[in-house]
């Protein structure tokens, strides 16, 4: 059945769902069968855009697994893509005994995307998928979820009523109560969060949530769609574009500060300047040919740049107390 199709069923029997019903019920069509990634998909994901973020990312879990003894261990990723992310951290960590040291995890509903993981991560065998976080094993958690939470329902409200989605007249969907968007909040969220911080709280770990959104407190109207990488109205395209809200990362950070968390957050760009984006993109571009170097220094700029993912993307960095 298509998603606007079960919408208005719905609707029809039990009355106006919620926005986070909707999101619901259209990102599960959404990401069921197909591949949504890159210039042929609707998005196109930071470890897509340049190796240079899988590394860095990769050298920070290491330092945390260093901090900690060297520990047996799971490498978890959320949202794993198209397993790129995923496949640069293990390169970039191969001669450190990372690799050998961990269970690999990989939180993945989508039977599509889990074969494309599985073909880019094949010379792994330590590999496990999970439908959930709560699957994983208790064991000390290196943690990496890069555009996870932004597909999280949310619910949104006008004034102090909470929006709703309706059938109108013409038999289309529409938003009700009409009127501006004052607030919005996501209890999924919220709840995985806290999943994750228990778990490195009682077994030890660490981890970095990456995503677009705001740090500080932010009324209004987040919810977006898109297809083939152009926004399009949230009611458009039902369960055949990827809808998504920008991320609470304050509401985040409360979770993990009430858990007894270290936690920071920094803009995407001076994140991965501080672990040496700049120095890295050198690195690679010594002994490439000119249209190699172009890709790299365009790529480079795309992660760092205010102007372009720099700062509406954030880094949450989580670890232990010491």
């Amino acid at each position: 059945m298509h998603a606007k199709t079960q919408i208005i069923e719905h609707i029809e029997q039990h009355g106006a769902i919620d926005v986070a019903k909707y999101m619901e019920i259209c990102i599960s069509h959404y990401y069921a069968g197909r591949d949504p990634f890159g210039s042929d998909g609707d998005f196109t994901t930071a470890p897509e855009i340049s190796q240079i973020f899988g590394e860095l990312l990769g050298a920070w879990l290491l330092d945390k697994w260093q901090q900690i003894g060297k520990p047996q261990a799971i490498l978890c990723e959320i949202g794993p893509g198209r397993g790129t992310l995923m496949h640069d951290i293990l390169r970039i960590t191969a001669k450190s005994g990372l690799p050998e040291n961990i269970q690999i995890a990989m939180i993945e509903t989508s039977p599509v995307l889990r074969e494309i993981q599985a073909v880019k991560l094949a010379s792994y065998n330590n590999i496990t998928w999970y439908d959930s976080f709560a699957e994983i094993p208790k064991l000390p958690l290196l943690l990496v979820a890069n555009e996870f939470f932004d597909a999280l329902p949310i619910r949104q409200y006008v004034g102090n009523v909470e929006r709703k989605i309706i059938v109108d007249a013409n038999a289309n969907l529409a938003f009700s109560p009409q009127g501006e968007v004052t607030f919005e909040d996501s209890p999924i969220s919220l709840q995985i969060m806290g999943e994750i911080c228990e778990h490195i709280k009682q077994y030890g770990g660490a981890g970095l949530i990456i995503d677009y959104g705001y740090s500080n407190a932010k009324h209004g109207d987040s919810l977006q769609a898109l297809s083939k990488h152009k926004f399009i109205s949230p009611l458009e395209k039902i369960g055949d574009a990827d809808i998504t809200a920008h991320v609470d990362f304050s509401a985040l950070q409360k979770v993990a500060r009430a858990a007894g968390m270290q936690s920071q957050i920094s803009e995407q760009g001076n994140f991965l300047r501080s672990l040496g984006a700049e120095l890295r993109a050198i690195n690679l571009c010594k002994n490439a040919s000119p249209t190699r170097q172009q890709t790299i220094l365009s790529g480079l700029e795309r992660l760092v740049s205010p102007a372009q993912m720099g700062s509406l993307f954030k880094v949450l960095s989580l670890y232990n107390k010491s």
